[in-house]
C-alpha cells in the first residue's frame, strides 16, 4: 500500500513539475489554430494535418513539450476524470470500491496511465528508436477506404526521424510499458491476466481512434467552415406589375 502511494504522488509530481515547464516553452508551431483541436475541443497536438508540408525531425525536448501539451490538456485531465467516474458508478476497474477517497484514486490511476503511456512511447522510446511521435495526415487525395486502413495501421507502424515507416517499436512497447507499471498502484482484484490483456485492446481500439479523428478532422471542419460561410442567397424583391402602355390615339 505505501508503494503505490508512492506511486500516485510521484505522478502528481510528475504532473504539475510537466505543466510548469509546458507553461513557460511552446512546442514547434507547425498547424493552424482549427487543426490542434478537433471540433474546437478534442487536443490535437501530435498531428501534421498537411502531407505536403515538409518536416524536421524532432528533438528530445520538442518530443517532451508535444507529450505534456497532448496529456495535461484540461480536455484531457477532464476526459480522465469522467472515465473514473463512471467506473465510480459501476464500480469497475480499478476496482478501489466507493466514496470519496476510491474517486480519487481513480482519477490519480487513470492520470498516471494516461502520463505513462504517452512518456514512454512518445519522448523514452521515441528517442531511443529515433520514432516520431506525430501522426502524419494521408490527405483527401487518397479514398476514404485508404484512409481509413492508413490511419488503423498506424498503430503499428510509425515514422522514423529519417521519415521512413518501420514498425512502431515506441508506441506498442510504450503501451505495454504503461500497461506493466500500472499493475504496480492497480489494486489487487484488478490485477490478472484478463484484465492486463483488456487494458492492452482498449489501450490500441483507442490509439487507432486518435488516428482516424485527426485524419478526417480538417475535411470535416473545411466542410463545416463552407458550409457556414456561404452566402445566403439575397432575396428576389418583387417588382410591381407594369400596366401595358396605352396606346395614344390620334
Amino acid at each position: 500500500m505505501k508503494f503505490r502511494s508512492e506511486c500516485f504522488r510521484f505522478a502528481a509530481l510528475a504532473a504539475l513539475l510537466t505543466i510548469a515547464v509546458h507553461a513557460q516553452t511552446s512546442p514547434p508551431a507547425s498547424e493552424d489554430d482549427g487543426s490542434r483541436r478537433i471540433f474546437g475541443v478534442l487536443p490535437n497536438f501530435l498531428t501534421v494535418s498537411d502531407p505536403k508540408r515538409p518536416t524536421e525531425p524532432l528533438t528530445f525536448g520538442q518530443k517532451f513539450m508535444l507529450f505534456a501539451k497532448q496529456t495535461y490538456d484540461p480536455v484531457t485531465i477532464l476526459s480522465a476524470a469522467a472515465g473514473a467516474g463512471l467506473s465510480q458508478a459501476q464500480n469497475g476497474d480499478p476496482k478501489y470500491g466507493t466514496g470519496g477517497g476510491a474517486y480519487a484514486q481513480r482519477f490519480g490511476a487513470a492520470m498516471a496511465d494516461i502520463s505513462s503511456q504517452n512518456f514512454f512511447g512518445g519522448v523514452l522510446l521515441a528517442q531511443a528508436f529515433h520514432e516520431d511521435p506525430r501522426y502524419f495526415r494521408r490527405g483527401p487525395q487518397y479514398g476514404k477506404w485508404n484512409r481509413l486502413g492508413y490511419a488503423v495501421s498506424r498503430v503499428v507502424i510509425t515514422r522514423t526521424d529519417r521519415g521512413t515507416d518501420r514498425f512502431n517499436y515506441s508506441g506498442i512497447l510504450g503501451m505495454s510499458m504503461g500497461i506493466a507499471l500500472s499493475n504496480a498502484y492497480y489494486p489487487d482484484a484488478s490485477v490478472n491476466g484478463t484484465e492486463v490483456a483488456s487494458r492492452f485492446g482498449t489501450s490500441l481500439l483507442a490509439s487507432a481512434l486518435y488516428n482516424i479523428l485527426p485524419e478526417f478532422w480538417p475535411d470535416i471542419r473545411q466542410k463545416l467552415l463552407h458550409h457556414k460561410g456561404a452566402p445566403a442567397p439575397s432575396p428576389v424583391q418583387a417588382q410591381p406589375a407594369r400596366s401595358p402602355e396605352k396606346t395614344e390615339l390620334r
